[in-house]
């Protein structure tokens, strides 16, 4: 199947002409038709599916039919997103995707200039992508209206759960005008998820695709058991020997990424942070620096885990287990995209085991165990003997130097930054892992965390 038999406009297929985009994913081949009659859609996808294009396509082309205007300080399509980052790369798709249209694309997330919002929405917006808490500020403050709503997207709805934003988005329902189209993407489908659900959507048509348990068939994952303090000093020892295109290391809390952050740099080994307590600009900043490949190894928590579309990327490390297993399945998905080959490595404390057969119970899959290194406690010993002291800064951990951050998880800034749980603080020649075929970074397609159990790290 073509995207030429879907029944998308000229405009929107030269669009996806021009990025090289020929096949639809199955997820865009059986929601474009069903979007293009004016359906609701309850679609259940995980990152990488293609989901992005498979809703902004087809609006785009109602759109454009319905041949309208915005008025002031309203929009036509609204997208809901749980972060500021994938709701920055939603909106950077259907620019693209537009670019033959007369329509314009705006963002409202934390991070960025209030002022600019106003401005924006004075205007009008045909395509308005946000996090719910900016939205209801500029709601609040009279500089938006969602009573002229004809398309309603709400983006990884499991997500926005987690995130803490349920009643934003009961809030949200009672805003929109009954006469619409409303389209739930979620990764998972629990009863409280289809319950939200419910009140979105009518007679949905519902897409089901690639069930989250499923990890990327092209990622070889390998776990290795360790004390929690001497993981820092395995994955530096990791990242100086194995050949790595990029890398992103995911931790559980702010405090512990920026930590990697600031070690990793005390053994001359360059990374990024990107968490929910760095300012917009700097998030930004270190993406643009991993994407272009300036950055190789880019720490994250996992707000990084859906809806960050970097391509290149050639290995991805827990340097903690998350908690819910699912996380598991978004931070693998990170690599391995577009048909290219990927690793995943775990670093598994003794206190973490119970997460690992969590996560092998729901992906029916077990990691390769590879041992530590060889004379690994001589060169730990030799790593931690030539690192210079290290702090974190006041800026870094907003006004708390060597302190959690968050002593509990859960819940949401206004200003679309996440909050993550309780601190869990740790740390031969021959290669460690098999050698991998090595590729040069491309473009990828569309790209698509949260903690949801109590437990561990809260």
């Amino acid at each position: 199947m073509q995207f030429s038999d879907l029944g998308l406009s000229q405009p929107v297929l030269a669009a996806l002409a021009a990025k090289g985009y020929a096949e639809p994913t199955p997820i865009q081949a059986q929601s474009i038709p069903a979007l293009l009659q004016g359906r609701d859609l309850l679609g259940i996808a995980q990152t990488g599916t293609g989901k992005t294009a498979a809703f902004t396509l087809p609006s785009i082309d109602r759109l454009v039919a319905a041949n309208k205007r915005p008025l002031p300080r309203q929009c036509r399509m609204l997208v809901l997103a749980p972060t500021r980052e994938l709701a920055a790369q939603i909106a950077e798709s259907a620019r693209g995707y537009a670019k033959g249209s007369n329509l314009n694309v705006a963002t409202v997330f934390g991070g960025t200039s209030l002022h600019k919002n106003r401005q924006d929405l004075s205007r009008g917006v045909d395509i308005l992508v946000a996090t719910p808490g900016r939205m209801l500020d500029l709601i609040d403050e009279g500089h938006l209206s969602l009573s002229a709503v004809e398309i309603f997207v709400l983006d990884e709805a499991d997500q926005m759960m987690d995130l803490g934003f349920i009643h934003a988005l009961k809030r949200t329902v009672n805003l929109l005008p009954k006469k619409r189209q409303s389209l739930f993407f979620s990764a998972t489908m629990p009863k409280a998820i289809r319950d939200l659900a419910g009140q979105f959507i009518h007679d949905p048509v519902e897409v089901k695709v690639t069930p989250v348990a499923s990890t990327a068939e092209r990622v070889d994952q390998y776990v290795t058991f360790v004390n929690q303090a001497e993981k820092q000093a395995l994955l530096t020892i990791v990242l100086r020997k194995e050949p790595i295109d990029r890398a992103l290391v995911f931790t559980r809390t702010k405090h512990g990424a920026d930590r990697v952050v600031k070690l990793l740099g005390a053994n001359g080994i360059v990374a990024h942070a990107i968490h929910g307590n760095k300012s917009q600009p700097q998030r930004e900043r270190a993406l643009a620096d991993f994407r272009s490949g300036k950055v190789r190894i880019l720490v994250a928590t996992d707000i990084a885990a859906r809806g960050i579309d970097v391509s290149g990327v050639s290995h991805v490390f827990n340097f903690e287990l998350p908690n819910v297993p699912e996380q598991y399945v978004h931070r693998i998905g990170r690599t391995a995209r577009a048909g290219r080959d990927g690793i995943a490595v775990s670093f598994v404390a003794d206190d973490e085991r119970p997460y690992l057969r969590d996560i092998e119970r729901l992906t029916r899959q077990r990691p390769t165990v590879t041992p530590l290194p060889e004379n690994f406690q001589a060169q730990a010993a030799e790593i931690v003997k030539s690192r210079a002291p290290v702090t974190i800064s006041r800026d870094e951990n907003n006004g708390r130097r060597g302190r959690d951050m968050q002593r509990a998880g859960g819940g949401q800034p206004r200003d679309g930054g996440q909050r993550e749980g309780g601190q869990r603080e740790g740390q031969g020649e021959r290669r460690h892992f098999p050698a991998k075929k090595r590729f040069h970074a491309r473009p990828a397609g569309n790209g698509g965390g949260g903690q949801r159990r109590q437990g561990g790290g809260r």
